[in-house]
């Protein structure tokens, strides 16, 4: 099954679990385990009839290739998690707060990004299909479950996708060293999309040309710039408060 992903640890497993169990093609479980975060997987996944395998310590490392699986990891049907950006925006309660990464190539920071922005209440993140990390089992793990719960759409263009996004009222606003306000002066749209640059490069030349605005972080100390995922929960979490204050 091309769509066949592995995710493991359990924070990744019971989002799956929990939220999209339909989606799990098969658990692993290292035998012997029976503390009680391993019993209340067990008793979940018998709930949802997904099957599960006992695995010695030798062969889960193998199957998860050496990374940290916590004594659980599972396969996945990737093509279950998949929505599209309309879904979404026709089912919200509140004005839309979006996330666009363009060409986050790092899983590291690609799954710390989600789990900030799930934290803070993202509606959905939105990826270009080229360019990117893509959700892989270290970006799950990274993720801490946000992964599985957090609307993550791929496009394959997103300069066309960016100005669908304005057609529904939503104000496109770029993260950049030069731009014309700095994040604790800015009065963040109602309607949001915050769009973050790759690690090194930063928005391409045609992504900051569909922004309405470019908005810098101030800097204080030393350093010149901040790892992506520093910078995202930044801005989120000045769109939280400031909705908040509102509210």
């Amino acid at each position: 099954m091309s769509n066949k992903r592995l995710i493991y640890g359990f924070h990744a497993v019971n989002a799956r679990l929990w939220q999209n169990p339909k989606s799990l093609l098969e658990l692993y479980v290292q035998e012997g385990k029976s503390d009680a975060r391993t019993r209340d997987v067990l008793e979940q996944a018998a709930k949802c009839n997904v099957r599960v395998h006992f695995a010695d310590a030798e062969r889960l490392a193998a199957i998860c290739k050496n990374a940290r699986h916590q004594g659980v990891a599972g396969f996945i049907d990737a093509s279950k998690n998949h929505v599209h950006l309309e879904d979404v925006l026709e089912n919200l309660k509140e004005p839309p707060f979006l996330l666009v990464l363009d060409g986050i190539t790092d899983p590291h920071n690609l799954g710390a990004c989600l789990r900030t922005a799930d934290a803070m209440g993202v509606h959905a993140v939105i990826t270009p299909k080229d360019r990117s990390a893509g959700l892989n089992a270290t970006v799950s793990k990274v993720a801490c479950g946000a992964a599985e719960s957090l609307p993550y759409i791929t496009v394959t263009n997103l300069a066309r996708t960016l100005r669908e996004l304005k057609e529904y009222g939503i104000w496109i606003v770029g993260t950049d060293m030069g731009g014309d306000a700095d994040l604790f002066h800015y009065p963040v749209p109602e309607s949001v999309a915050w769009v973050m640059g790759n690690e090194g490069e930063g928005m391409r030349r045609l992504t900051r040309e569909h922004c309405d605005a470019l908005v810098s972080i101030p800097m204080y100390g030393s350093v010149e710039s901040m790892n992506v995922s520093v910078s995202t929960g930044m801005v989120l979490a000045e769109t939280r408060r400031q909705r908040s204050l509102k509210a």
